[in-house]
């Protein structure tokens, strides 16, 4: 079944890119064009089986368009960028609000006290199957390269967070098994970093959510890593470098190059 699955998809990659979905790309999603040549093409590759194994489907009225599924799928896909994948196995569905939406949460503290509320929220990923997204946070994370806030990159870093089977703790697979242990202790450490830095009120390059639990920290160190790049390496050179490592990218020397 695999080896079927690895000719369709090598065949997928190898389609002709129309001009009119590259010009969407360079006008949604900005770090394209930063991109090296061979980087845009492996892009564009990956995109066409993004797209041809993942449903998106449209809420509250929003009509599903090429312009948001190919903005959505090449944000996903640059995150795959140089590392074997399979296209996160576990998702099969994109769901898009135009806007933010309001979820029903409910939750259960230490002393098992429920409390119920309305949560406005830009996206989520559920372990199994779905991630949510709202089409305008989507838009606006992609269109600023330097904020380091963009939600389809937090979003589907939970996504490889769950690829090895448990449910999203920061814990992901990584290409070999001596990594395993710098990852688990450069990782502990800065999100206990973080947390302190947060309770005593401290500025930070991380965004403060990434206090909360390790998978938000490694969804958030994901977004800073690819959209505060250089900032990262020179305040956190360690977890930038496991990230290097697990992403395969280097995004400091690209945003160098740029400048």
């Amino acid at each position: 079944m695999f080896f079927f699955k690895k000719i369709r998809r090598k065949k997928l990659r190898q389609k002709p890119f129309p001009e009119l979905w590259v010009g969407i790309l360079q006008r949604n999603v900005p770090l394209y064009s930063r991109l090296s040549p061979a980087d845009q093409q492996e892009l564009r590759g990956h995109i066409h089986s993004f797209l041809a194994e993942k449903h998106f489907e449209g809420c509250a009225g929003l009509e599903i368009t090429d312009e948001i599924r190919l903005t959505i799928a090449a944000q996903a896909c640059i995150l795959l960028l140089h590392r074997e994948t399979d296209y996160y196995p576990a998702l099969t569905s994109i769901l898009v609000y135009p806007h933010a939406y309001l979820v029903h949460h409910r939750e259960r503290d230490a002393m098992g006290l429920v409390t119920e509320r309305i949560q406005q929220r830009l996206g989520e990923s559920w372990a199994y199957g779905t991630v949510v997204l709202s089409w305008d946070d989507v838009c606006a994370g992609a269109s600023d390269l330097h904020d380091g806030h963009n939600v389809v990159f937090h979003e589907f870093a939970h996504q490889l967070d769950i690829e090895d089977g448990r449910v999203a703790d920061g814990s992901v697979i990584l290409p070999r098994r001596s990594m395993y242990i710098a990852w688990a202790r450069i990782l502990g450490r800065e999100y206990g970093a973080l947390q302190k830095d947060v309770a005593s009120g401290h500025k930070t390059v991380l965004d403060r959510y990434g206090a909360t639990s390790p998978a938000e920290f490694f969804a958030v160190a994901t977004e800073c890593f690819f959209e505060k790049s250089m900032l990262l390496k020179k305040r956190h050179p360690e977890l930038y470098e496991e990230l290097r490592l697990f992403y395969q990218q280097d995004p400091a020397s690209r945003e160098e190059t740029c400048l």
